[in-house]
């Protein structure tokens, strides 16, 4: 059981491969991934990620992990550059697999707007390692805080152009997050409530119609009673929570 490509479309990869393609131990290979689920999901993430394998030589059976891209990165984070290449660009075969048709704006923006929110947090827990080890000169803590923030500004941009924060939100982006519908004239009261309190509402990119309204969030919480603070936040907002 190497990499998959799930009929569902899940890219996963086990424990063998990545010491296969890492040339660790298995067994060493297990003890990262066993140390990493327990810090980030606790002792319930072992079994979560855990299943048995069968050797065909032997008939007997022994655990293996098996991992999706997120925990894969997370893992390969603290391996050699040349190490973690090889396993990222094996998740890329399978992603390409599980993935072949072309990306819309709407997709690239979305995963773009993962990759840099993936980057904050670990960028954060990075900084945070190192600032239990050494204070940190405060030159270099400014320069530091000046790159996230602007990380964090380009983030916000990027969320803004999905119609997807705490401001203003499409009725697809509430749709998603809420995994529910909303009637097909559902923008109609919400259009009312901005003309109501002469409130524009903000045109963003949609992959089917080019440019849809994404409307404020006090019309959200009047009409609907949706929070987008709550639903959405803000990346800032993401990384204190984490």
């Amino acid at each position: 059981m190497n990499g998959l490509v799930h009929t569902d479309g899940r890219v996963t990869l086990t424990s063998l491969e990545i010491a296969d393609l890492t040339g660790k131990r298995h067994d060493n290979v297990m003890r990262d991934i066993r140390a990493m689920l327990v810090e980030l999901h606790g002792e319930g993430g072992v079994l979560r990620f855990e299943e048995t394998q069968r050797n065909p030589q032997n008939g007997q059976s022994y655990p293996v992990f098996v991992l999706p891209p997120r925990e894969v990165k997370v893992l390969v984070t603290g391996y050699s550059i040349t190490l973690r290449a090889k396993v990222i660009d094996r998740l890329d075969e399978l992603e390409k697999a599980a993935t072949p048709h072309e990306l819309s704006r709407l997709e690239i923006l979305q995963i773009a707007l993962e990759a840099e929110q993936g980057r904050l947090a670990m960028e954060a827990e990075r900084d945070h390692a190192i600032a239990t080890k050494a204070e940190i000169g405060s030159r270099r803590e400014a320069t530091a805080m000046a790159t996230a923030s602007a990380a964090v500004r380009e983030a916000e941009k990027l969320r803004d152009q999905l119609g997807q924060n705490s401001r203003h939100a499409t009725v697809i982006a509430v749709e998603r997050a809420v995994k529910g519908r909303f009637p097909s004239n559902a923008y109609v009261p919400l259009r009312a409530w901005c003309k109501e309190r002469g409130v524009s509402a903000v045109d963003v990119v949609d992959e089917r119609y080019g440019t849809v309204k994404a409307w404020p969030a006090g019309a959200w919480l009047d009409v609907y009673k949706v929070d987008l603070a709550e639903l959405f936040g803000t990346p800032c907002q993401a990384m204190a929570a984490a």
